[in-house]
C-alpha cells in the first residue's frame, strides 16, 4: 500500500532538518505545507500558504494533494525511527478495518509519551484543564492505571502528531473538522471513525520520538488553552452523549 506523508509547518525549519531526512525514505509521497513564512529550511519544497491556516485545514490540504491509500499526519518535531512507516503500514495492510493506527512515542530523552488516549469525559477534561491535575491522577484522558503495551492494542484516539489514516475511511466520514482551530481535530476525527465501526489501533513495534512541548500543560492560560477549550465546546456541541461519558 502506498503512503504519503504531510507535514505541517508554523515556523519549525529546524525540526524539520531533522525529521524530514528520517521521514522522507520511509514514504511513497511527502508533501510539506509551510504555514507561515520562514517554515521550512532552505532547499526544501513547500506547500506555502497566503495566510495562516488551523491545523485541520492544513492537514486537509495535504490530503488533498497527496494519493496513497495509507496517508500520515506527521508533527515537525515527530522523527520516526527506521522501518516505523513500515510497520503501520503492514499492520493497516493486515486489518482491513483499521483506519487510523498510531506508533509509540518517545520522548527525546528515550522515556515514554502516552499519545494513546481516552475519549474526552466531563471529569477527565475538569482534571486536565484545571490546577486538580496537579494532585489528582488523569485516568480519565491517559491510561495511566495500565501497563505500557508492547504488542498492538486497540484505542479511543492518538495524537495527531504522527498518525496513519486509511483514505477509504476519509472518503467515507470526510476528514478533520476545519472548525478547530487548534486541540480537539484529532479526537473529533477519531471519534467518529468510532461511530462509523472504523478501528483505531495502537502499534507499539512503530517507533516514533516527538517532542511534544505540551504548551497548555505548562500554563494555565494563554492562547492556545483559549482554542483547547474552544475545541472542547465544539467537540461537546457535535457530539453531546459525551456529556454523559464518567
Amino acid at each position: 500500500m502506498r503512503v504519503s506523508a504531510v507535514v505541517v509547518s508554523h515556523g519549525h525549519p529546524q525540526e524539520l532538518a531533522e525529521s524530514l531526512p528520517a521521514l522522507r525514505p520511509q514514504v511513497d509521497e511527502l508533501v510539506v505545507i509551510a504555514n507561515i513564512p520562514g517554515s521550512v529550511p532552505d532547499g526544501v519544497e513547500a506547500v506555502h500558504n497566503d495566510r495562516p491556516l488551523g491545523f485541520a485545514a492544513n492537514a486537509n490540504r495535504g490530503i488533498a494533494l497527496t494519493a496513497g491509500e495509507l496517508v500520515l499526519t506527521v508533527n515537525p518535531d515527530a522523527v520516526p525511527e527506521p522501518g516505523a512507516v513500515a510497520t503501520l503500514a503492514a499492520f493497516m495492510a493486515a486489518h482491513p478495518r483499521c483506519g487510523v493506527a498510531g506508533p509509540r512515542m518517545n520522548y527525546p530523552d528515550g522515556s515514554w509519551q502516552p499519545s494513546r488516549r481516552r475519549f474526552p469525559t466531563v471529569t477527565g477534561t475538569i482534571v486536565r484543564r484545571t490546577p486538580l491535575r496537579k494532585v489528582l491522577p488523569q485516568r480519565h484522558h491517559f491510561h495511566l492505571d495500565e501497563a505500557t503495551p508492547s504488542e498492538p492494542v486497540e484505542a479511543d484516539w492518538m495524537l495527531a502528531g504522527f498518525l496513519m489514516l486509511r483514505r477509504a475511511m476519509i472518503e467515507e466520514i470526510g476528514a478533520f473538522d476545519e472548525g478547530y482551530r487548534l486541540y480537539g481535530e484529532d479526537i473529533d476525527l477519531q471519534y467518529r471513525a468510532m461511530r462509523a465501526g472504523w478501528e483505531r489501533w495502537y502499534v507499539p513495534g512503530a517507533v516514533v520520538r516527538h517532542e511534544h512541548k505540551a504548551v497548555t500543560d505548562q500554563r494555565w492560560l494563554t492562547r492556545r488553552t483559549l482554542w483547547h477549550w474552544r475545541g472542547v465546546l465544539r467537540f461537546v456541541r457535535k457530539h453531546p452523549e459525551r456529556l454523559g461519558a464518567w
